[in-house]
């Protein structure tokens, strides 16, 4: 044991580490530490010599998880490994091989395809609106990673989009592809499509992708498209050293075309593959766990949890899971502030707590109630923080300052140049502009002081554009604001999950089993986010919504009632009907 890439694993993880041949499929529920696993697999791989660095594949789908995963390789002295989204490794595929197989450079990248789709809709002399566009993008999406064509896009989708019929849909995706190809151009989707038909058409192109790649991995693969898939076909052509990694229960991206059942199917579809399943949780308190196993008992995939006997797990007894319902989101909103202020003057770290909903709507309330206790915030799926114009300035004036001799200690100098910029003492009044771009420049100040001893000015702002390129973000000192899907892969001691009712969770528009069973999962994904405290919440509203149903399958054994409560006096009796008069049982009446 003394190769430090089999350290600290458990039975169920050394065995996924240490697996190194053959098809291996992992099966790797929240929190059990899959990038870990994936990570020391690949060390251990190499350490033992039995890898390559230069001939391992390692795809992801996020430029951030592969920044990670490069990152944690690094940790354990590995290096060279191409560990990259799928769309970054067929990118540089193409850029590589085109200039032989075409004699020419490779196509430009299309930046924005709602934009190209208006150009497009101009020349058929229509003026759809930008919401349209959007959707109208997103199904070209879905139909290239679902490998159809324009004809069976139209079988497979006869409703249309918003206004436009299939039939002006299917003449507004004509044009786009016209307009696209008359530029020269690609879109994402073709980097896949044009890398798989590279690939298939050309033997010699294949033959140095196999001879390059001998060992392959895949993180989420749950999250698998058909046209993904195909790819890492082509990619591994006959070599049988492949692992994938996922969770059936955290398929949250059906409706753009992913499909568990390459995860579900593994075993079945590869000789011999090895099934390793990763059930012992180390982010979550066993309450929390009951609840999320509740939530997905009987489901297909769906692994039961159990609290890992380290970490969180084993600290004294947390709180029990609650659900609470209001009389509307206004109401909803304040009493969520409320309990998040509480958490906070008890010393809890605003970083440490998050707030998630379905749709991003539900948030414009969140703030104005955590604005009223000065509570500031960060939301999810808006701009990266290193994209932020205040952390430009900041970056470029830091930059500016380590080409002239120090003056003062490195921490100070960083000081004094963000106070220049406009960081003081105390923060803004929260809730707007001026106290967001406070919060950057405090959150690079912090960086700064948690340096390493010796740090230089250089090196400092090195750093800072090293943590850019591969998103690295630092936490600032917020509350955090995430829909569900933003927050896939994230973590926080005290999670806040509003709009638990019908219409929300699930949304009004998941009417098919499928789209219901998808909803779930987001509730999951939602759930196993907590490491120490759930709350759970709805509102009636101005429509009358009942308590989502997945509260009725949670059931009441794990989830204890919180106090109702209403926006005005004259409606607490209703709140409390709402709430099952003091019975989580009672808040979860189906529909």
């Amino acid at each position: 044991m003394t190769d430090p890439a089999l350290s600290g694993l458990d039975d169920h993880q050394l065995e996924a580490v240490t697996t190194l041949r053959g098809p291996v499929v992992v099966l790797a529920g929240a929190g059990t530490g899959k990038t870990r696993v994936i990570t020391h697999r690949i060390a251990h791989g190499v350490d033992t010599g039995a890898y390559s660095p230069g001939r391992v594949m390692a795809v992801t789908f996020t430029a951030k998880a592969a920044g990670e995963m490069r990152g944690r390789l690094r940790a354990l002295g590995v290096e060279g490994v191409s560990a990259r989204t799928f769309h970054a490794a067929a990118l540089a595929q193409l850029n590589f091989f085109w200039p032989t197989v075409a004699r020419d450079t490779a196509p430009g990248i299309v930046d924005n395809k709602v934009r190209l789709l208006a150009h497009a809709a101009d020349g058929m002399g229509i003026s759809p609106d930008v919401a349209t566009l959007r959707d109208v993008a997103s199904e070209i999406e879905w139909r290239k990673v679902t490998m159809r064509s324009i004809d069976q896009y139209a079988a497979a989708r006869p409703n249309g989009v918003g206004r436009l019929e299939v039939g002006r849909v299917v003449e507004l995706q004509r044009a786009y592809e016209k307009v696209k190809d008359q530029r020269r151009q690609l879109d994402f989707e073709d980097v896949l499509l044009a890398c798989a038909g590279m690939l298939e058409a050309e033997p010699h192109v294949a033959a140095s992708v196999h001879e390059q790649y001998r060992h392959f991995t895949v993180d989420e693969f749950q999250d698998v498209s058909p046209l993904q898939y195909r790819l890492l076909e082509l990619w591994r052509g006959d070599r049988r050293d492949i692992c994938v990694v996922g969770d059936a229960s955290q398929t949250i991206y059906s409706f753009a075309g992913a499909d568990a059942r390459y995860l579900l199917d593994f075993a079945d579809a590869h000789e011999d593959a090895r099934v390793v399943r990763l059930e012992r949780n180390y982010r979550s308190d066993s309450a929390i766990l009951a609840v999320a196993n509740e939530l997905m008992r009987g489901r297909p995939g769906a692994l039961e949890l159990t609290a890992a006997a380290t970490g969180t797990a084993d600290a004294e007894p947390r709180e029990t899971p609650m659900v609470t319902a209001y009389e509307d989101d206004v109401a909803e909103a304040a009493g969520v502030a409320a309990q998040v202020a509480a958490r906070i003057a008890a010393g809890v770290d605003p970083r440490r707590i998050a707030i998630l909903y379905r749709a991003h709507s539900q948030s414009a309330e969140l703030v104005r109630a955590l604005a009223r206790h000065e509570i500031a915030t960060s939301v999810l799926g808006g701009r990266r923080f290193f994209d932020m114009p205040e952390v430009r300035q900041a970056v470029m004036a830091l930059r500016g300052a380590s080409v002239a001799p120090l003056e003062a200690d490195f921490v100070d100098a960083v000081r004094d140049v963000l106070r220049s910029l406009g960081l003081t003492n105390e923060p803004p009044q929260a809730g707007g502009a001026l106290r967001d771009a406070w919060e950057a420049r405090a959150a690079l100040l912090r960086l700064a002081e948690e340096s390493p001893p010796g740090t230089t000015l250089r090196g400092f702002t090195d750093e800072l554009q090293a943590r850019a390129k591969a998103q690295h973000e630092p936490g600032m000192r917020t509350v955090t604001l995430a829909t569900l899907h933003a927050a896939k892969g994230l973590e926080w001691d005290h999670v806040h999950l509003l709009g638990f009712a019908e219409g929300l969770l699930p949304i009004s528009y998941a009417t098919t089993f499928e789209q219901v069973d998808e909803e779930r999962r987001l509730a999951y994904v939602g759930i196993t986010r907590a490491g120490r405290t759930l709350s759970l919440s709805w509102s009636r509203g101005t429509r009358e919504r009942q308590p989502s149903r997945f509260l009725r399958e949670i059931g009441s054994g794990t989830l204890r009632a919180g106090g109702a409560r209403a926006s005005t006096g004259a409606a607490s009796s209703r709140a409390r009907s709402a709430s099952g008069s003091g019975s989580a049982a009672g808040s979860a009446r189906p529909r």
